[in-house]
């Protein structure tokens, strides 16, 4: 088992499977970003090898990112092994969307159980300008096929950003009227690449709650008033799912973290709003031993720092978000 210097036990892994993406998203990256060789990146057999490795310390839930990990190549296969390997008993995809209409049905039959997808607005406009490339009619199918093929609950996550969709709050919630959905509202977090927008339009959690309810009325606190991974969940009344609010800026959940974050160039990072990593790739590649790699993650995990440091004004600044995955 892994556990860090506070008591927890870290058994959470976030694997990028790359830092390519099909979209360009505001918050997330510049329009002309230049991204990383192939070569650079964990090839399959090691991202099986280290999933293998993290496994045996008691990891046993896997989710998949990017950049948007569905362009990646032999996307199928990856998620067949990760699912398949001893110990792992929850593998699960953030997405963009773009391409679950043809890849919800294989990634179900590979072994993946859930999905959450990225959908920041229901306006096409907007969706466009927040995205700069997308098309909303494309996630829209991808959500659908999703659902149609098993990868439920899904999910849909929401970065709310002032200036450009902090206005479509309700009309995202009430889409858990009629679908049994969970709709998560995100602060936007403050990386390299888009800080200044990042920091001066973020958008509180308990603002994006007050419009909410200003409409749809008082929201009931829901899943026993427990946290569901990193949000805190509420339901409208009569709905058939839920909205939750993700406050990782106004009010972290620091104190009940237990991931870490694996990128696609094998560097392990314990904390998504810290600098600090230890790269595990290189000595994979350097011919280290099973046991050294496994004593690199376990003094990662023990190192790992009790939250992050933004009211202190100290922000990430050596990767843009699409480099170190959601």
């Amino acid at each position: 088992m892994a556990f860090d210097r506070f008591g927890r036990k870290i058994h959470y892994l976030r694997i990028s499977l790359t830092d390519h993406c099909n979209l360009r998203c505001v918050y997330c990256m510049p329009e002309e970003m230049t991204f990383r060789p192939n070569a650079e990146m964990m090839q399959d057999d090691e991202i099986l090898l280290l999933t293998r490795l993290f496994a045996n310390l008691g990891f046993d839930k896997i989710r998949l990112t990017g950049g948007e990990p569905t362009v990646r190549l032999n996307v199928v296969d990856i998620v067949r092994g990760i699912a398949g390997t001893p110990g792992i008993r929850n593998v699960t995809m953030t997405t963009n969307g773009v391409l679950l209409s043809k890849l919800a049905g294989p990634l179900a039959g590979a072994g993946l159980k859930r999905v959450n997808v990225s959908l920041d607005t229901l306006n096409p406009a907007k969706f466009k300008r927040l995205t700069r490339w997308g098309d909303i009619e494309d996630v829209w199918e991808g959500i659908l096929a999703a659902e149609q093929a098993g990868l439920a609950p899904v999910k849909l996550n929401a970065v709310i950003v002032r200036g450009y969709n902090e206005e479509d709050v309700t009309d995202l919630a009430r889409l858990t009227i009629e679908h049994p959905w969970q709709v998560r509202f995100i602060e936007m977090m403050p990386f390299a690449g888009a800080t200044d927008l990042q920091t001066g339009q973020m958008v509180s959690a308990e603002e994006m709650i007050g419009r909410v309810e200003q409409t749809l009325g008082p929201l009931a606190p829901a899943n026993d008033g427990k946290l569901d991974g990193e949000a805190r969940v509420f339901h409208i009344p009569g709905a058939k799912g839920d909205v939750g609010f993700i406050s990782s800026v106004s009010a972290p959940f620091c104190a009940d973290c237990t991931r870490a974050r694996l990128t696609a160039d094998g560097i392990l990072r314990m904390c998504l709003l810290r600098e600090h990593e230890i790269d595990l790739l290189t000595p994979l590649r350097g011919g280290a031993t099973l046991e050294e790699l496994r004593t690199l993650v376990l003094d990662g995990v023990w190192s790992k720092p009790w939250g992050h440091g933004l009211a202190e004004g100290e922000i990430p600044l050596n990767r843009v978000m699409s480099e170190i995955g959601g």
